[in-house]
């Protein structure tokens, strides 16, 4: 697709198309703006399949009852650094947001937290959460259930696993380091851009359930398993998130697992969980920043192994992501400026081209 088939949009107007639709699905107004700023910051941070992508389907769901639009989220602290957050189904943006705020303020008083989250929803890119704590001199670690089953346990042909994310948040002197990571190969969010866009799959991300045979077309790829990532390594961190994201919390997890990409009524029980451990409990943060960055600066002045042209540490292409969209716009694909315009017309909101 060549950039005459992008539309580069300014942040400030996906975040206030995306907040008008949540409000015109009956959403209220704070959280409508809490979501649309979260799908902003995912789209600016180069998080693609989970930004303004989502919106259409995000207000299927509203529509259809999959989303509680008023939840009650209800914080459990069952000891001094642990809690468990239930989302009442509400969306998974607000959810976490909630949990996040609660480890970040357990860890003040106690130096370590753990947060457990049940009864929530798809909440976007990892990487969202793991930075929160981080921004508060924390280390910030996130991992959550996807919600939908695309890979099978190693050696296995069912799909009982998902790209179950983990995230890492660590503060430097400047903006922290970020790792975000599916246990997939890639990210199903990113199938999905490859079937909207017409694009053909690599090679080695999915294969045929039956034959394990490649599978390079996205529209087929329902047929087939998404590989994980490092072979039986990948499988076998998908699995362990999926206990203590998932199990841990009473949330969904294998066959319990609900496709929110073909159900747009039934509640998920998306589980997640995040820790955050404050950084001056064992050492001043301006020490540990210190040394952090020390350490970056020796990374990427290391000699290069062909044929690399630079060294790329966790959280580079998130940063200059974000900064070249904020200068030039998020990119908006023609297929999915077509879905958002029918969305616009559908709720009566301003289209995104008029914003």
């Amino acid at each position: 697709m060549s950039s005459a088939d992008i539309l580069r949009a300014p942040a400030r107007a996906t975040s206030s198309l995306i907040a008008d639709a949540f409000v015109a699905s009956d959403l209220p107004h704070a959280d409508a703006a809490r979501c649309a700023d979260l799908m902003t910051e995912a789209d600016l941070t180069g998080a693609d399949g989970h930004g303004i992508f989502r919106l259409p389907q995000y207000v299927r769901r509203l529509k259809a009852g999959g989303f509680n639009k008023r939840p009650a989220i209800a914080v459990s602290r069952t000891a001094p650094a642990t809690a468990l957050v239930d989302g009442d189904n509400g969306m998974g943006h607000l959810v976490m947001s909630r949990a996040a705020a609660e480890a970040i303020a357990m860890a003040r008083d106690t130096g370590i937290a753990w947060v457990g989250v049940r009864r929530s929803n798809h909440a976007g890119p990892a990487g969202l959460y793991a930075e929160m704590p981080a921004a508060h001199g924390m280390v910030g670690l996130y991992a959550a259930v996807a919600n939908a089953n695309h890979m099978a346990t190693w050696g296995g042909a069912e799909l009982l696993l998902g790209t179950n994310p983990l995230a890492i948040g660590v503060p430097t002197g400047d903006r922290p380091l970020v790792f975000d990571m599916a246990t997939s190969i890639v990210a199903y969010g990113t199938v999905k851009k490859y079937a909207l866009r017409g694009l053909t799959m690599p090679e080695g991300w999915f294969v045929d359930a039956k034959s394990g045979a490649p599978i390079t077309d996205p529209n087929k790829s329902g047929a087939g398993l998404l590989l994980p990532m490092g072979e039986y390594k990948g499988s076998g961190l998908a699995l362990m998130i999926g206990l203590i994201a998932g199990v841990l919390n009473g949330a969904a997890f294998g066959r319990d697992v609900v496709d929110f990409n073909a159900d747009d009524d039934s509640a998920t029980n998306t589980g997640h969980c995040i820790a955050a451990i404050d950084i001056a409990r064992f050492l001043p943060l301006q020490t540990f920043t210190a040394e952090v960055d020390r350490h970056v600066r020796h990374l990427r002045a290391s000699r290069l192994l062909p044929p690399a042209d630079a060294i790329r540490l966790p959280g580079d292409r998130r940063a200059a992501c974000r900064d070249e969209r904020l200068r030039e716009g998020v990119p908006i694909p023609t297929p999915l400026l077509a879905q958002l315009d029918r969305l616009a017309a559908e709720l009566k909101i301003t289209p995104l081209r008029e914003r």
